[in-house]
Formats: structure tokens, sequence, C-alpha cells
């Protein structure tokens, strides 16, 4: 069940949702410390903030921030993070060079016309940039995501290879527990569209659409019972439930 507090979820047992401007990051609460799985908009810091307290920790505590991807709603909090907290910043190969410029990213439509088809989608971006969507610093991450490695970071958490949103994405299996954390391989929100259920997002932001739907099946395959991803609401049907789900819906 989920417990809402101020300006976090508590999604599972220690794992805190932080959502801000229909942009989720995840703290994940181990034995072994504390990661931060993507880095969100920069005013997420308050919720941030408040969900540390409510255990009794400050950003002092994280280990680490693990990045599905380095677009610059995913890294917002990674700058600040890594200068005044000394936290590290982890990444695959393929997106470092997207975390330092993450403005600069492939996409297959153009962004312009999407506010007019897709109406819904406007009040969505306005309150990213409310929430500091514009002038975002990159962040020098490093490059040791490997697809199917337990990361050396808390909960041992494992790289799902899932590039197409981008050409270094990847999800995160949190085995031990039954998550995975699909960052924008599958979303249950497109902040591009306004549409809802799972899906992946729309071209406006999406370098390789028929790759990110043919990657799907490795989600698929961990089998997981909660799906958590970078934009919109926890999806409790299993994961190969929201990957039927994704497919049925195609690519705005």
């Amino acid at each position: 069940m989920v417990r809402k507090r101020e300006q976090f979820e508590v999604v599972a047992e220690g794992v805190y949702l932080l959502e801000r401007a229909s942009v989720n990051c995840y703290l994940v609460v181990a034995d072994d410390g504390i990661v931060l799985i993507d880095g969100g908009l920069p005013r997420t810091w308050p919720g941030l903030m408040s969900a540390l307290r409510s255990f009794g920790a400050t950003p002092d505590d994280i280990d680490a921030v693990v990045l599905t991807h380095g677009h610059f709603d995913h890294v917002g909090m990674c700058d600040r993070l890594a200068r005044e907290h000394r936290v590290s910043i982890h990444i695959h190969a393929r997106d470092q060079a997207l975390a330092r410029h993450p403005y600069r990213y492939p996409h297959e439509a153009s962004r312009l016309l999407y506010p007019v088809r897709y109406p819904r989608s406007i009040p969505i971006q306005a309150r990213m940039l409310a929430a500091g969507a514009i002038g975002i610093k990159g962040v020098e991450a490093r490059a040791d995501v490997e697809p199917g490695t337990a990361l050396p970071v808390p909960g041992h958490l494992v790289p799902m290879w899932s590039p197409g949103h981008t050409s270094g994405h990847c999800g995160f299996h949190l085995r031990s527990r039954g998550i995975l954390f699909s960052g924008d391989a599958l979303v249950t929100l497109d902040p591009y569209t306004g549409r809802t259920g799972p899906r992946v997002v729309a071209r406006a932001a999406t370098a390789d659409s028929a790759k990110a739907l043919s990657v799907l099946d490795v989600y698929a395959a961990t089998d997981a019972d909660l799906v958590l991803p970078g934009h919109g609401a926890p999806y409790d049907g299993g994961i190969r439930e929201a990957v039927a789900a994704a497919r049925a819906a195609g690519v705005d």
C-alpha cells in the first residue's frame, strides 16, 4: 500500500517516490546504505530532504545516484549532490556525454506541434518549467553501469539494458523486492501527450521508438511485480502486463 507523506510517497518497503512536475526519482534504503535512482528536476530538492528526514538521514548519507539516462529532467539534482555532498553519480557509457549536456539529444519528431496535437501536455510542461527544467547543469557521471551486472551500490541493483529512448538507457531491477525501476523506457504518463497508462515516451523525446518497443522484452523477463517509472504512477499489475499494454498503445 502507498503511504503518502509531505512531498514523497512510500511505494514499497524502503522505497520512496519523489515526484515533482510529473517527473519521478526514487530513494532506495537498503541494509547497506541509500541510493537515489535518477536526479529529477532541481525543485525536487525539498521532497528529497523531507524523505531523508523521515528516517533520520541527510544528503550526505546518500551513497550514490544511479541514472537510467541523461536527459535534463533526470539529472536536475545531480550537480548539487555531487558538488555539495560528494555523492557519486553513475550511468551507462553511452549516456555519459548526455549527462554532461542534458539538452543535447536526438529525437524522432519535432516537439513544436505536440502542444497543439496534445493540449493535455501543456499543464505538464508548464509545471516542469516551474520546477526548474530550464538551465539545468550537466554532471560528470561515472560510466560504470554495465547491463546484467549488479552495481556496487546499496541494494545491489541490476541494470537492465533498454536503449531506444536514449542510446544508453538502463532500467534497474531490485530483485530482492520484485521491483523494476523502468526509467523512461516504460512510463505511465507521457509528458509530451498527457496520455496515461503503460507506454513508451513520444517520438518528441525518443531517439529510436522501434528499438524502444523491441527492448521491452528485457523488462518482461524480470517478472517484476511492481513497476516504478520515470513519469506517472507506479504500476502494480506486473511488468509483463505493463509491456503488453505499452505495445498495444504504440508510440505517438
